[in-house]
């Protein structure tokens, strides 16, 4: 349910901006990331609305960022499960756009109502089905038509990774190269939040991700190995060496239609002997399971649970310490002759949290979040129908980076 009773008064604005009007939808720890980058940059989103299920998340987040950056935004509660009524609630608030950085269940809910609504859409993660350990685009590229039939636009995956990743290839493909052979995706938390184990987002959809089957492309085929099996080694700039293991990973099935010449592409990210040790231990005993078990007459599904007892991410961003790094290794070919590039971004944990009361990973995610979306309303990023990231020129993307808070380097 929904309820405006608690909504605040949005601010006066330019007539301009009055008329943009601004609906998040998720208040977790990448809303809120989305919230405070919004909040910064309400010249271009006008009226901001936070829902989420929970409307106390959404009124604590308001709150801080109206006293950290001095934007007031509205609050609504809404079942992102129930297309009715995310309908109910797009009606009487009349957005110009959606950003959905609710749970990856929700997608096609959320993306459903948007197409009953004509509303341009957003997302930064790909459809995952609840009951199944598998995340792909295919339900979401089936709605395509959809979309152009309502005239409005979907944006699919604009997070780190997917979202900055997918632009990195872009660019790249579009300065430095006249096909790429190879890309490696290299995502690498080396941050440091004090508890034995945590996840850095959603615990069900982390671990899910990271106990998963890895897969690989190469030669026009999918190439599947068993969880953590290939491991390489990385040298990650400002942070070192560090071990890092083949998952899939979403972007990958995008990117092998849109890139040029690709023969082979992977995902690697790195983990820690703890975490990995902690992983083993609650696979062997099945706390990582997806299917409802019954305990003391009550059915309850392991992960949940396990989800439960985990510290929330949200609330990690006070005690995390350290930096990630998240880039691209391409080679291919230029002018007839081999290439290599590396495309990179270093977020500082502690930096993060002092702008925005949220960890790097969090921040990563939320700002491209806010980025793909001020394109989208600007006009600089628009079209009808579902796209990818890497679809649209990556130099508007690639700027904003460089002055809303991820800047980039590029080795070749």
């Amino acid at each position: 349910m929904y309820n405006f009773e608690k909504m605040s008064q949005g601010i006066i604005m330019s007539k301009k901006t009055l008329n943009q009007k601004t609906l998040i939808i998720g208040a977790g720890g990448v809303g809120n990331v989305v919230a405070f980058k919004c909040a910064m940059n309400a010249q271009t989103f006008g009226e901001i609305t936070l829902a989420s299920r929970t409307l106390s998340k959404c009124d604590t987040i308001a709150k801080n960022v109206k006293e950290k950056v001095g934007i007031e935004l509205n609050t609504a509660t809404v079942d992102a499960d129930s297309v009715p009524e995310l309908i109910k609630l797009f009606k009487t608030l009349k957005p110009n756009i959606v950003i959905n950085v609710a749970l990856p269940y929700q997608d096609l809910t959320i993306m459903d109502a948007c197409t009953e609504s004509g509303i341009d859409y957003l997302d930064t993660a790909n459809y995952e089905h609840p009951d199944t350990a598998k995340f792909e685009y295919k339900e979401q590229w089936a709605r395509d038509d959809a979309f152009k039939k309502a005239n409005i636009m979907a944006l699919l995956g604009s997070g780190f990774d997917p979202g900055v990743t997918n632009v990195f290839c872009a660019y790249a493909q579009k300065h430095y190269f006249d096909e790429i052979h190879t890309i490696d995706i290299l995502d690498c938390n080396a941050g440091d939040h004090g508890y034995p184990f945590a996840t850095n987002f959603n615990p069900e959809i982390n671990l899910r991700e990271v106990s998963a089957k890895g897969r690989y492309w190469e030669q026009g085929k999918w190439i599947e190995t068993k969880p953590m099996e290939i491991m390489q080694v990385w040298d990650y700039p400002e942070i070192g060496e560090k071990d890092s293991y083949l998952l899939y990973h979403e972007e990958m099935e995008s990117l092998i239609k849109h890139i040029k010449g690709l023969k082979r592409i992977r995902f690697f990210m790195t983990f820690g002997e703890s975490y990995l040790t902690h992983m083993k231990c609650l696979e062997n005993v099945g706390m990582l399971g997806i299917k409802e078990v019954e305990h003391k007459g009550m059915k309850i599904v392991p992960m949940e649970f396990l989800a439960t007892l985990l510290p929330d991410p949200a609330s990690l961003g006070l005690r995390t310490k350290g930096k990630t790094n998240i880039g691209i290794y391409a080679k291919g070919i230029k002018d007839g002759k081999e290439k290599s590039v590396y495309i990179y971004q270093v977020s500082d944990h502690e930096k993060c949290y002092e702008e925005v009361l949220s960890q790097g990973v969090s921040y990563t995610t939320g700002v491209p979040a806010m980025i793909g979306a001020k394109l989208m309303l600007e006009g600089k990023w628009q079209n009808k129908g579902v796209y990818n990231m890497e679809q649209f020129d990556p130099d508007p993307f690639m700027q904003e980076l460089m002055v809303q808070g991820l800047p980039w380097k590029v080795i070749k």
